[in-house]
């Protein structure tokens, strides 16, 4: 396993086809990186499916209000037009690029939008650059989000089997 230098800020995913380690960015983007721990700490990703995973681009998942499986609001269909019910967060843009392994919160037009959804990057995107909020960066298990399943929206999809923080884990 990837060394874990910063409990308090390593996520410790466990997809349906296997772990993923994130280690978490607070001095890119504090807001997101706190809504993303809490979010965890509640088990709220726990279960989520992967909704929209493009080829060579993203795995988006987070819709903890339509896309958690077992959850009172769970619907296939409306997966990925939903988020908690927190408020949402303010925009905190960076230098920092889409590389592959950055996980990055999702949004609507509108730049103050995240609440709950990220994707993590499949390969380099350079045109999100300074126009989404940079959170984290897969630091091993890259190999496992390569194995989700693809599809807008994805028939049977893989899911967060559990989400914990590091230091919890």
């Amino acid at each position: 396993m990837a060394e874990i230098k910063d409990p308090e800020n390593t996520i410790i995913m466990e997809t349906s086809k296997g772990k993923v380690v994130i280690q978490l960015l607070p001095d890119v983007a504090p807001g997101h990186v706190a809504r993303v721990k809490e979010l965890t700490r509640e088990g709220a990703y726990d279960g989520v499916v992967f909704h929209r995973v493009i080829e060579d681009f993203m795995a988006q998942t987070g819709d903890v209000q339509y896309g958690k499986t077992g959850g009172k609001d769970f619907n296939p269909a409306r997966a990925g037009m939903g988020g908690s019910e927190k408020p949402d967060l303010k925009a905190e843009f960076s230098n920092m690029s889409h590389v592959r392994g950055t996980c990055s919160m999702a949004r609507s037009q509108m730049p103050n939008s995240a609440n709950s959804q990220f994707f993590i990057c499949f390969t380099d995107a350079p045109w999100l650059n300074k126009q989404y909020s940079v959170w984290g960066q897969v630091i091993e298990g890259m190999d496992n989000i390569d194995k989700i399943k693809r599809g807008e929206p994805v028939k049977d999809p893989d899911t967060i089997v559990s989400m914990k923080v590091a230091a919890d884990a």
